[in-house]
């Protein structure tokens, strides 16, 4: 570890340990949820500490406050991207409700793919969100986000990349079924 590595993580844990409890007063203003603030307030940091080549931070409220907000609207998302999956789930198919065990796999599955898509560029990850889930056109995406047709093409094939490591991940980790349950 270098020296630069060993003072950004003392840098961050002052941080954490002067604004830790103060951001977690500011986050219960938007979420009731005791648990889920403690998450994003240390997720908060864990982006912090990830973050590289960060220099000193003159307002490190206004940052934090920055990066808890965006972690607090991806949870948001999240939720709705749930909540849309079990209504047309209930929709296409009336007589099949899914197991609360199904659901939370689900749940963590979705998770976990947000998180991938959070790891590629804003121009990538929007051309895929655009295309998957509003359902534009190759034309229309490259209209609405201001770039060429090949760009498109190339983000999309950037995107799909990812989504196929995570369904190769996903059959790795899944446990094998025997033939009767299957």
């Amino acid at each position: 570890m270098s020296g630069t590595d060993i003072l950004h993580r003392k840098h961050v844990d002052s941080l954490f340990r002067a604004h830790y409890h103060w951001l977690c007063i500011r986050l219960r203003q938007s979420l009731n949820d005791a648990a889920g603030v403690e998450d994003i307030a240390s997720e908060t940091f864990v982006q912090l500490l990830e973050a590289p080549g960060l220099t000193a931070i003159r307002e490190p409220r206004a940052l934090l406050t920055t990066i808890a907000q965006r972690l607090l609207y991806q949870r948001w998302r999240r939720g709705d991207l749930e909540r849309r999956y079990v209504q047309q789930m209930q929709q296409a198919e009336p007589d099949h409700a899914d197991s609360p065990e199904q659901l939370a796999h689900l749940s963590q599955t979705l998770t976990r793919v947000d998180r991938s898509l959070q790891r590629l560029p804003g121009k990538v990850r929007s051309t895929f969100l655009l295309s998957r889930i509003d359902g534009l056109t190759y034309p229309q995406i490259a209209a609405s986000l201001g770039i060429s047709l090949r760009s498109v093409s190339d983000y999309m094939t950037r995107s799909q990349a990812l989504c196929d490591r995570h369904s190769a991940n996903q059959a790795l980790n899944r446990p094998l079924q025997n033939k009767r349950s299957a």
